[in-house]
């Protein structure tokens, strides 16, 4: 399911997230999404969703960190 707009993020990305790193994480997402076989298709391991959200916070922990105030904030 992928996102067409940061609006349509859970709101757990929404809520913590700057809107810089809200695109980063949405782009992130869309691309795994694509880029990974429906999980039918696949022998075992995580769901596509689930692979889907690792690879999206992993590409926003490349520009952003969690500050000492628990506030994401650019490196």
């Amino acid at each position: 399911m992928p996102y067409s707009s940061n609006s349509d993020l859970p709101e757990s990305i929404k809520d913590h997230l700057p809107a810089a790193a809200q695109n980063i994480y949405r782009e992130a997402f869309n691309h795994a999404w694509k880029q990974y076989e429906p999980a039918s298709k696949r022998q075992a391991g995580a769901s596509r969703e689930e692979t889907a959200h690792k690879v999206a916070w992993a590409a926003v922990k490349k520009s952003y960190h969690k500050g000492s105030d628990g506030k994401w904030v650019k490196n």
